[in-house]
């Protein structure tokens, strides 16, 4: 494995169970690249701009674009904040302050269970 993927808080517990069978298989798929490729293709991974370190795994489907925005610490452990259906061709800056406030959360609880 050359990059270990975890969860915060419940955000994609949540998204996940109200997906159908083919949607969960094509997120566990992308989660699998991601996992065990080098150089995961920007079609699948890509850095958000105008974010603080913010990523978006991206899914399509025939119906629906599916993000689950993520974050690195130390380069090899990525964090799964927050998911949404894009419903229009920007990111909503909603989704981006939930990441960003996430990731936030996440290093400071990491800091203070690190002492």
């Amino acid at each position: 494995m050359i990059r270990e993927v975890i969860f915060w808080g419940d955000y994609f517990e949540i998204f996940f169970g109200q997906q159908d069978q083919k949607v969960r298989r094509k997120i566990n798929y992308v989660f699998w690249l991601i996992r065990y490729t080098e150089r995961v293709p920007e079609k699948f991974l890509k850095h958000l701009e105008d974010s603080d370190g913010l990523y978006e795994i991206r899914i399509s489907t025939t119906f629906k674009e599916i993000r689950i925005l993520v974050f690195f610490d130390d380069n090899k452990l990525i964090v799964v904040a927050n998911c949404f259906v894009k419903k229009s061709q920007k990111t909503p800056k909603k989704e981006i302050d939930l990441g960003q406030r996430l990731k936030q959360e996440y290093f400071k609880f990491r800091i203070k269970n690190t002492k």
